[in-house]
């Protein structure tokens, strides 16, 4: 633990530098100060709360349906919901079904005494991954049970290297491991003491629950009416440049553009208005006013709709494979969309799982793209993809009804 707390300390210290000239880890220093006061202004609260963290937006879509789940059924208990990352926190600051949603402080003995001192929680549960082992074993220190929900586990991980026996004790300190599918409980075999349940993924109940009532949106439902939409979603620098370069070789294939870019700054907005080689509206214009006759590509220039923007979709490629990984996939597959990706995948069973299947598309540069593009324009091959989507949903809802029960019985 020595060695752990001196790499974090000096992890948290180039954070506070870094801080100086980068947002988010400003944003990351910024959370974080006063935090106790923060958690004092809520307290106390009626009963004891449950603790939920999660480390950013993609696990917090995962452990959402369960936080609801338990507020619908147990209203009196108090909800705590922690973020590691400033980017879930950001956007779900004012998510209305916790009592409390805060920056988790950075993980030392004396901030996880704190933490626990102050919350008094009656259990705790971790979303995914993050395993931050000061909160971890002053839980268990407390006696207070710990669980994991939606797993996912690869074999390269530290849990599993001849090094890594501070963090298989770790797991071993949970009380129920919930983990994505098989192959996670395999990886887990020879990890004593918790439970393994191989439970599936809440997210899926979720993209599901949006797909039933997505919201409305005239201007890109006007779109899609011109022709079949590809929608760009969550995207970064690489997808929009391999985007721009397959219109620029393609401008008359009939398809009409949607992007939704994962960073919607006013400075990025601009540079890919400035790089489309299609005439290109933005969404909130489209809204107040009118879709003008020539639009082609549709700039969304807000957040919150991109899971409803798919039902009007023909195909969609989602960001972040070409960087730290890639974002959410299962909006897009819940409407039955044949998806494209970066290679960077490897963390979301999911993906692995779609693209040995047929649903999903892995792409490595602007050939791949176009050859996957211009493939799916064959009738039999896009209707197996769209097939081979909605059966994965099919087959794999229902995690967070088999996780709570298991929850519930435990308590």
């Amino acid at each position: 633990m020595l060695l752990y707390n001196f790499l974090l300390l000096f992890y948290h210290l180039s954070i506070r530098l870094t801080a100086i000239w980068n947002p988010k880890a400003n944003a990351w220093v910024q959370g974080r100060i006063d935090w106790e006061q923060n958690i004092k202004a809520k307290l106390p609260f009626h009963e004891q709360p449950i603790w939920i963290h999660c480390a950013s937006l993609g696990e917090f879509e995962q452990g959402r349906p369960l936080i609801e789940k338990i507020k619908s059924t147990y209203p009196q208990i108090p909800m705590v919901l922690s973020f590691y990352s400033p980017s879930g926190f950001r956007i779900r600051k004012n998510y209305p079904h916790a009592d409390l949603i805060i920056y988790l402080p950075s993980d030392s003995p004396a901030n996880a005494r704190r933490w626990l001192d102050l919350l008094q929680p009656r259990m705790a549960y971790f979303v995914k991954y993050e395993f931050w082992l000061n909160y971890l074993f002053e839980l268990d220190r407390r006696e207070i049970p710990r669980f994991l929900i939606a797993g996912s586990f690869r074999k390269d991980q530290i849990f599993f290297r001849w090094y890594g026996g501070l963090f298989r004790k770790a797991l071993e300190g949970f009380k129920i491991i919930f983990v994505q599918n098989k192959s996670d409980k395999t990886l887990l075999k020879n990890i004593d003491n918790p439970e393994i349940i191989a439970a599936g993924d809440p997210r899926i109940d979720r993209v599901t629950e949006v797909a039933t009532s997505p919201k409305i949106i005239p201007a890109i439902a006007d779109l899609a009416q011109r022709a079949p939409l590809l929608i760009l979603g969550s995207s970064w620098q690489a997808e929009e440049k391999i985007l721009n370069a397959f219109l620029q070789k393609h401008p008359e294939l009939p398809y009409s553009i949607v992007i939704a870019p994962h960073d919607i700054s006013e400075t990025h907005l601009k540079e890919i208005e400035k790089n489309a080689p299609l005439p290109i509206q933005r969404l909130s214009l489209a809204q107040v006013s009118e879709l003008l006759p020539a639009t082609r590509i549709i700039l969304v220039d807000s957040i919150g709709l991109l899971s409803s923007i798919y039902q009007y979709g023909k195909i969609a490629f989602i960001g972040g494979g070409f960087g730290a990984g890639v974002h959410n996939i299962l909006e897009p597959v819940v409407f039955g969309l044949p998806t494209l990706i970066g290679p960077n995948h490897r963390k979301f069973p999911e993906a692995t799982t779609l693209i040995r299947d047929g649903g999903v598309f892995e792409i490595r540069d602007e050939e791949d793209f176009a050859e996957q593009i211009l493939a799916l324009r064959d009738l039999d091959r896009y209707n197996h993809a769209v097939k081979i989507n909605q059966d994965f949903i099919d087959k794999n809802r229902g995690a967070t009804d088999l996780i709570f029960e298991q929850l519930m019985l435990r308590k």
